[in-house]
């Protein structure tokens, strides 16, 4: 397997996603079900290909965590679709995947077998996993927070379309961030784990592991204002935005800080 038959595995993954998105607005269930998980399955496949090919998991650059991130955008749609019955969310997992299997397509990355010695540990692969899915999650719950704040500036009387008339979409969206963050806690566990065996010691306030802690931080100040103040949803949805930044800072934006260069093996470019 290489890089050069992304393209036809990719193809035949965004068909059956986009099936399965037109088969949610049409009430279709038992074609949404099976169109996405086909189309993960085809995607995890070329996954499987490539970790087979390259000898290692398929996470080393930043391409190859768009190649996760793509897979586990439709996933978690599918997962929110059979938990809270939204109707968008697997179009908009299917528009995001395609944006970053377009981004795959156009800029592609070098993939090299060639792994660094701290790479090399067993808790590499599930640390960055589990943190792509738990990535997916909270931008699901980014999504469903940009809605909310739409609805909630219609004109009374007036519902959403893109939530089931009996559901609490804020729990809906709270259950959410829960998982996200559960997930997201786990893969700083298994860092922190990879860190004491590759350099010796649980943290040391690297660039990314500074910016992993702002962003955790900000999703728990989110969860205990929700819990203190529940009718208070409005400003909950804006740190909730302002959250989903903090994670984009701390996923590829420490790319570009000056401090990150050279000084920071998290980097993608290192």
């Amino acid at each position: 397997m290489t890089w050069g038959h992304f393209i036809f595995f990719a193809i035949v993954s965004v068909v059956l996603w986009i099936a399965g998105a037109v088969a949610a607005w049409k009430e279709k269930k038992g074609m949404v079900y099976a169109t996405t998980i086909g189309g993960l399955v085809v995607f995890f496949a070329f996954i499987v290909g490539m970790w087979i090919s390259l000898e290692r998991p398929p996470l080393r650059t930043m391409g190859e965590t768009r190649l996760w991130y793509s897979f586990f955008l439709p996933l978690a749609g599918v997962i929110i679709y059979s938990r809270w019955h939204y109707k968008w969310i697997l179009s908009f997992s299917t528009l995001m995947a395609v944006v970053f299997i377009a981004i795959n397509l156009f800029k592609p990355e070098i993939h090299s077998k060639t792994l660094m010695p701290a790479l090399q540990s067993p808790w590499f692969a599930p640390h960055v996993i589990v943190y792509m899915f738990a990535y997916a999650l909270l931008g699901a719950s980014f999504v469903m927070a940009v809605v909310l704040l739409g609805a909630r500036s219609k004109a009374p009387g007036k519902t959403s379309n893109l939530q089931p008339p009996t559901s609490n979409p804020s729990d809906s969206l709270d259950n959410l961030v829960y998982v996200g963050l559960a997930f997201m806690t786990i893969g700083m566990l298994f860092g922190a784990l990879w860190a004491k065996e590759a350099w010796g010691h649980y943290w040391a306030w690297d660039p990314k592991e500074t910016w992993a802690a702002i962003t955790w931080f900000a999703y728990l100040v989110y969860i205990h204002y929700r819990l203190a103040y529940p009718q208070r949803l409005r400003p909950a949805l804006w740190m909730l935005i302002i959250a989903f930044i903090l994670l984009q800072m701390c996923w590829w934006g420490i790319n570009y800080l000056p401090s990150a260069q050279g000084a920071s093996v998290h980097t993608y470019n290192s």
